[in-house]
């Protein structure tokens, strides 16, 4: 990697650098005077690419902006085309330069999960890695998506959703069972064989062999009737009817299309919303709209391929990529991602067919949701300029956060944080703060809203002094009164940071929502008319942060109740815990069996299992 400093700037130091160049494929940064990346690109002859670059005239206005920004260039060569794109795009995430385009929201997508460690096994939704055993169907785009299928799967097939410890302590059957949605294997209401076949039906439907598993379903129905097993054949029928029913509800499930994310583009106005249906095993998956970061006089071509070389970075692809329009480096991108898949990967622009109509479909949907987009934004717009009069600010603030703290008589404190800005609320930047002060007394709000600041403030200090990511907060809002803005003050002045406004926000009179009063230092209490926007605006912000900071609080206090004294042995991760919850029925018995019984758990070496003896029995 080189990396050189000219007293030259914009084209005239790009020229100088292009002399040091040689052909060889790479990746090129730009930067600015204060180092700051402004764009990452890749070339198959960097010489030949920056060269593009040295030219003082023919660029669009964006491109010659960020030429004559440029101060300082850094180059990385790569032994082939491919790995300069794998780079560029990777950097580019890490990085976020201002002229690139940026996927903005890269979550995980969920997995349906058929579980395989267990004798019957259970069908449940999976997000992030792929650890567990068992055969994951996905993506689905979102959770609700998933949580159809679920419900549908149940209908029709009958699987266990409970979890193993549930399944292992019921010993009569759920209400699942009542409604017809779980053949109550728990309470040997089915054969370990039966459940095995639904579950292979289950697959089969997932795989997108519908056809066949109803067929199969008829000729079992049949025979029944014919052996006059009635009740069984009223069941396989109402199963029948069931799977009849979820395929109509899936829209579109294309015959000619086994595997494929379909991608679409709409631009307009320098924004951009791009659609994904995904589409497996001849079943529509659901969709999904994303809004990547771009700038005026940027075309489609360069925004598919940069959303693209993102959107695939922490996924695996499909065998086919259906694109609304085409983009510059098709051979080399099919390559990248087949070399990721490990098998061929096919990315098409189709213009005619039933592909090239499911590419349509998903062109409607972006341009209308593009259209939904803005014009909430530009009400959010409105709403923080008004923000900004009632408080007092320099100018709309384009990060608000907004914090609240949930507890219960001081037991699984939590702090949270939410994010609001011009595109609503940033989910992806919620914080939670697990309150760890030790000699906090139960139900100090003061004390509790002290650590989660200070440690918000201390890590803004040390990971952006210079205030250059964007993470810096215009505005905080605060849940109380005068007290609480009079600690904030203290707290915020002994970190040395004095030019981030806050308000506290009370309940007002008989904390009723309407009547919030405002506190800012040094000001008296001041209200909003009961109609204002900018009121409502305020209380749907304190909302959220409310439902955040108690659905934290939830999760953090489900997880205690479900903690047992094996979570604290060495060597007993997740899954022997459940070999030995199953094989002694509780974390009591554990601690009272005997070395021999350890043993015998499945999973449980020799060593292992004096491991666990010695915790329960030391000092005995």
């Amino acid at each position: 990697m080189s990396e050189t400093e000219s007293p030259l700037t914009g084209a005239a130091l790009i020229q100088d650098y292009v002399r040091t160049l040689d052909g060889s494929p790479g990746v090129y940064r730009m930067l600015d005077s204060q180092a700051r990346v402004l764009y990452v690109g890749k070339a198959r002859n960097l010489k030949a690419r920056v060269s593009n670059y040295a030219r003082g005239h023919g660029h669009s206005p964006r491109i010659g902006r960020m030429i004559r920004e440029t101060a300082q260039m850094m180059f990385l060569t790569t032994r082939t085309e491919t790995e300069a794109l794998l780079l560029e795009q990777n950097l580019i995430k890490q990085l976020k330069p201002r002229y690139n385009v940026l996927l903005r929201d890269d979550k995980s997508f969920p997995n349906v999960l058929v579980a395989k460690d267990h004798a019957f096994p259970q069908i449940k939704k999976h997000r992030g890695a792929k650890k567990e055993k068992g055969a994951y169907y996905g993506p689905f785009a979102s959770a609700g998506a998933v949580n159809r299928s679920l419900n549908q799967l149940q209908k029709v097939f009958l699987l266990r959703n409970c979890s193993d410890s549930q399944f292992e302590a019921r010993t009569r059957p759920c209400l699942l069972y009542q409604i017809k949605r779980c053949s109550a294997p728990c309470v040997g209401k089915i054969s370990e064989k039966d459940y095995a076949a639904s579950v292979k039906d289950a697959e089969r439907f997932l795989q997108g062999k519908s056809t066949e598993v109803q067929a199969m379903l008829a000729t079992q129905m049949q025979e029944a009737s014919e052996a006059m097993e009635f009740e069984r054949a009223a069941a396989l029928r109402d199963r029948i009817r069931a799977m009849t029913s979820v395929q109509t509800a899936q829209g579109i499930n294309p015959k000619g299309v086994s595997e494929a994310d379909v991608i679409a583009l709409h631009l307009d106005k320098g924004q951009a919303c791009v659609q994904v249906f995904f589409i497996r095993a001849h079943q529509n998956w659901g969709n999904r709209d994303f809004y990547p970061r771009v700038g005026e006089h940027v075309s489609e071509a360069e925004t598919l391929e940069a959303f693209i070389g993102q959107f695939y970075d922490t996924k695996e692809p499909p065998k086919q990529l259906l694109l609304s329009h085409g983009i510059e480096n098709v051979d080399l991108m099919a390559e990248a991602l087949t070399g990721k898949l490990g098998r061929k990967v096919e990315i098409l622009v189709p213009q005619r067919g039933e592909k090239a109509e499911l590419v349509s479909s998903a062109m409607r949907n972006a341009r209308e949701s593009l259209a939904r987009k803005m014009a909430e934004t530009a009400t959010q717009t409105k709403l923080l300029r008004g923000l900004a009069e009632a408080f007092d600010l320099d100018g709309p603030p384009q990060r608000v956060e907004v914090f609240d703290n949930s507890h219960i008589q001081g037991t699984n404190a939590v702090g949270a944080m939410i994010v609001a800005g011009p595109d609503g609320f940033l989910k992806s930047s919620y914080r939670k703060f697990n309150i760890k002060g030790k000699d906090l007394t139960p139900g100090d709000d003061f004390g509790m809203m002290k650590e989660v600041l200070e440690r918000r403030f201390k890590r803004l200090l040390k990971e952006d002094p210079d205030r250059e990511k964007g993470e810096w907060p215009d505005l905080l809002l605060i849940d109380g009164g005068a007290g609480q803005v009079s600690a904030v003050g203290e707290i915020l002045g002994d970190l040395g940071v004095e030019d981030v406004p806050f308000v506290g926000v009370a309940k007002g009179l008989d904390r009723d929502a309407g009547k919030e009063e405002f506190y800012r230092p040094g000001s008296r209490p001041f209200a909003l008319k009961h109609n204002d926007p900018v009121l409502y605006f305020v209380q749907r912000l304190r909302d959220e942060a409310h439902r955040f900071a108690i659905g934290t609080h939830r999760a953090k206090r489900a997880k205690a109740v479900s903690k047992t004294p094996l979570d604290e042995i060495p060597g007993v991760g997740a899954s022997r815990k459940r070999a030995l919850l199953a094989h002694f029925g509780s974390a009591k018995a554990v601690s009272r069996a005997n070395l021999t019984d350890l043993k015998a758990v499945d999973g449980v070496s020799g060593a292992l299992a004096e491991t666990i003896y010695n915790y329960f029995h030391e000092g005995a």
